[in-house]
């Protein structure tokens, strides 16, 4: 990671903060973890850059947990059709629009990972378009894909949580 990216991550991932309890005393917190929507949006605006000089797509692991972790993505361009079989998404869109296409089945499937599979398309999926504000839950193990139109853009906050350990 370039000494850029270094610095813009680390206002991210905010420090300890210290709060006082409700019997008065001071306490150190570290599990409390908090993106401003402004602040996701200044490293999405890098994300778009990286995009840009890529595939139209980049995306970011922002804090790894036990059981989940959060990320920002970025596209300007359709997804691949993806299946996680222990991890579901919660998409938190913060810009943009796109199509999420959730069910049916996935086409031209191959396994890119243990539990992770890609492919080209989904067959008979569901549609639902997603806009700044919505949240859509995907549970672990049903195909999806995101459809960005044409000169469109989506960027979104993820949740991937560990369902089937």
């Amino acid at each position: 990671m370039d000494p850029v990216s270094k610095d813009i991550l680390s206002q991210l991932l905010p420090a300890e903060k210290e709060i006082l309890s409700p019997a008065g005393s001071r306490q150190r917190l570290s599990h409390l973890d908090h993106w401003s929507p402004a602040i996701l949006l200044e490293r999405a605006a890098y994300l778009a850059k990286l995009a840009k000089h890529s595939d139209g797509a980049a995306s970011e692991t922002l804090k790894q947990y036990p059981r989940h972790s959060t990320m920002l993505s970025f596209r300007s361009r359709d997804g691949f059709a993806e299946v996680h079989e222990n991890f579901a998404d919660i998409f938190v869109v913060l810009d943009g629009r796109a199509t999420l296409v959730t069910g049916g089945t996935v086409v031209a499937a191959r396994l890119i990972a243990p539990g992770e599979t890609r492919g080209d398309a989904i067959e008979g999926g569901a549609s639902q378009e997603l806009r700044a504000g919505d949240l859509a839950h995907v549970p672990a193990g049903r195909p999806h894909r995101m459809l960005v139109a044409g000169g469109q853009t989506f960027t979104s906050f993820v949740v991937k949580i560990q369902e089937n350990p």
